[in-house]
């Protein structure tokens, strides 16, 4: 109960933080599904079982609570993420961890210029400077690992973080009047549709543990764009984006549980920044 008397801004980035935790886990099952299975098949399929997942909602709730007050708004999302997962899963095969992680974390920036510009959000300098030092720890911890061997994957993956961040931005517009839920559900069920076509171009049979591995994506997947859509909703979205640098800790924390694989000297350094850098703007968010 404690969480829920915290101030707005520190909800948000709670929520933010949270869901950065939820999608790591979610992107090590589908990396790996994409090793062996057409990417497209796997956007598709890993955004269908994130419609079943809400299904037992759904049958509780009722379909009144899921009605969106702005149906063509959803799509309209739904289209600009799809265009983003596209480029992302193109990708997602052919990009070594390190250099995907770097990529990636420009979407903060993209973010906060587009919520400066569009959102009318107020851009204190505060946010950019712990923006810019959670990035610095970023580069600390990829740079001696960067290779360069995507090719023009790399520059497909770079691609998709600015359409990412305004399918982030459309979502921070929809919060304004519609429910978290609705959100995640209707994104869920807009990809999906849109994802059909190319998803059926090259289709294979899963495996058993590839079906299960989309089951648990499907939640997964749900889970975390709820706790995003949480965040987004109590929160300027530019506040929160220091917080995404923490993702490189969860991943960092999964290849050693997970793979086994010992945290660099400079990953450990890094996340010290990442974190000095989240602390000090949570601090600066309180005291308004």
């Amino acid at each position: 109960m404690r969480v829920f008397r915290l101030p707005a801004v520190w909800r948000g980035m709670l929520w933010v933080a949270l869901s950065g935790l939820v999608f790591t886990l979610l992107n090590t099952i589908v990396r790996n599904i994409t090793l062996s299975l057409d990417p497209f098949q796997s956007q598709f399929l890993r955004y269908l079982f994130g419609v079943v997942a809400m299904l037992p909602l759904l049958w509780r709730q009722g379909l009144n609570a899921y009605r969106p007050v702005n149906l063509r708004g959803q799509f309209w999302r739904g289209a600009v993420h799809t265009a983003g997962l596209m480029l992302w899963f193109t990708a997602l095969p052919h990009i070594g961890l390190a250099d995907m992680t770097a990529i990636g974390f420009t979407g903060p920036i993209f973010i906060m210029i587009g919520a400066a510009w569009f959102l009318g959000e107020d851009m204190r300098a505060d946010r950019w400077v712990a923006a810019t030092i959670g990035f610095a720890g970023v580069l600390v911890v990829v740079a001696p690992k960067l290779t360069g061997q995507g090719g023009w994957y790399s520059l497909v993956m770079l691609a998709s973080a600015p359409v990412f961040s305004a399918s982030f931005l459309m979502t921070k517009t929809l919060t304004r009047y519609e429910k978290p839920g609705v959100i995640v559900l209707w994104q869920a069920i807009s990809v999906t549709v849109l994802s059909l076509p190319l998803g059926l171009m090259n289709w294979s049979s899963p495996t058993a543990w590839q079906w299960l591995g989309f089951v648990t994506a499907g939640v997964l997947g749900s889970l975390g764009h709820y706790c995003l859509t949480r965040g987004f909703r109590v929160a300027d979205i530019s506040a929160t984006q220091s917080l995404r640098f923490l993702d490189l800790i969860w991943a960092s924390l999964m290849g050693w549980l997970v793979f086994s694989d010992v945290p660099s000297q400079t990953t450990l350094l890094g996340a010290l920044v990442i974190l000095a850098s989240t602390v000090w703007i949570a601090r600066r968010e309180h005291r308004r």
